[in-house]
C-alpha cells in the first residue's frame, strides 16, 4: 500500500491505495466521483479524460492509464470540478448544440476540449480535430462536437 495526496477538484485528499492503482479506480471507486468514466482501460478512447494542474496549465489525460503513484502531490480536476453549476463555457455549448447522443463519452469530451480551450481559445477546426481525436464518440457528433468548441471559444466564460 502506498500513502498518496492529492488535490481533486480543489479538495485535498490522502488515499491509502495500491501504487499501481489508476487515477481512475481512485477517483470512482475511493474519492465517489464517478462522472470520470472507465472505456477501455488502455487509454485509446478518452473516456476518462481528466485534467492534470502543473503551475496553473490543464493538460488533458488519460486516468485509466495513470498510475496513482505517480501523482503524490499533484492536482486533478473532473468533470465534476469543471464548474459546481454546469456553467462552465464548454459545458453551456454542449447543451446549446445538443452534442450529446447517448452521453457515454460526454465528460471526456467536455474536459479534453475545455484543455484545448484553456491552451489555445481560438482554435480552428484543424486543431480541434487533433485535440478531440483522442476521445471516440461512437454515436458520430463530432460535427456538433467542433460546433460546441467553436461556440464556448466565440461566448468567453470559464476556461
Amino acid at each position: 500500500m502506498a500513502t498518496i495526496t492529492l488535490t481533486v477538484n480543489g479538495r485535498l485528499h490522502t488515499v491509502d491505495v495500491e501504487p499501481d492503482m489508476p487515477l481512475l479506480w481512485v477517483l470512482r471507486d475511493i474519492l465517489g466521483l464517478t462522472g470520470t468514466k472507465f472505456g477501455c482501460g488502455k487509454a485509446l478512447c478518452g473516456s476518462c479524460t481528466v485534467h492534470r494542474i502543473r503551475s496553473g496549465v490543464a493538460t488533458a489525460v488519460r486516468s485509466c492509464a495513470l498510475p496513482i503513484a505517480t501523482l503524490d502531490g499533484a492536482e486533478i480536476v473532473t468533470i465534476e470540478g469543471l464548474s459546481d453549476d454546469g456553467s462552465h463555457a464548454v459545458q453551456r455549448a454542449w447543451i446549446e448544440e445538443d452534442v450529446p447522443q447517448c452521453g457515454y463519452c460526454q465528460p471526456g469530451q467536455i474536459m479534453a476540449a475545455a484543455a484545448l480551450l484553456a491552451a489555445d481559445p481560438r482554435p480552428r477546426d484543424a486543431e480541434i480535430d487533433n485535440a478531440m481525436r483522442g476521445v471516440l464518440c461512437r454515436c458520430g457528433t463530432h460535427a456538433r462536437i467542433r460546433a460546441a468548441i467553436h461556440r464556448a471559444a466565440a461566448g468567453g466564460g470559464d476556461r
